[in-house]
C-alpha cells in the first residue's frame, strides 16, 4: 500500500504498510512482518469505479459483430440512425434500391469531416427520412431498410 522511510534513534527503517483492516495493520519493517493494533479506526477513502458499457453504432460494417433485432419489432426491418450530429451532404440510394451490408448509403459531414454511413444489413430501401442539407442529431433516423 504505502512505503515510508524513518529514522529512529539514528537507525534507518523502511516501513511498508501491507494491509489495514479496521484497527489492525500489517506492516513490514526492514523485511520483517508485524501486526500492529491502531488506537482508533482508520478510514480508507472509497473512490467510485467508473464502468463504461461498450457502444456499437447501428451503422457498423464489421460483419463479425452479430446484430439482433428487437423482439417487438417487425423482423427484417433495419433502421439506420445517425452516429453523431452533422449535416447530410449527399444520399447514394433511392427508395426501392436493393442494398448489401457495407454499401454506402449516404455521406454525413460532422466536425468538418465526411463520414460514410453504410448499410448494416441486406435489404430494400423502404424510406429515406432526410435530404441533402438537412441537419441531424445523434440517433436521428436516416434510412429504413426492409425485406
Amino acid at each position: 500500500m504505502k512505503k515510508y522511510k524513518m529514522k529512529i534513534n539514528g537507525n534507518d527503517y523502511e516501513v511498508d504498510i501491507l494491509n489495514v483492516d479496521d484497527n489492525i495493520a500489517e506492516v513490514s519493517v526492514n523485511g520483517e512482518k508485524y501486526t500492529v493494533e491502531l488506537e482508533k479506526k482508520s478510514q480508507t477513502s472509497k473512490t467510485p469505479k467508473l464502468v463504461r458499457s461498450v457502444a456499437a453504432p447501428s451503422t457498423d460494417i464489421d460483419k463479425s459483430i452479430a446484430k439482433t433485432s428487437n423482439p417487438t419489432e417487425q423482423k427484417g426491418v433495419g433502421y439506420i440512425k445517425s452516429p453523431l450530429p452533422g449535416v447530410i451532404l449527399n444520399i447514394d440510394v433511392n427508395v426501392g434500391d436493393e442494398v448489401k451490408i457495407g454499401q454506402r448509403l449516404l455521406v454525413l459531414e460532422a466536425m468538418k469531416m465526411e463520414n460514410n454511413i453504410n448499410s448494416d444489413k441486406n435489404g430494400k430501401v423502404v424510406s429515406i427520412k432526410v435530404k441533402p442539407g438537412d441537419s441531424v442529431l445523434e440517433g436521428d433516423l436516416l434510412i429504413e431498410i426492409g425485406v
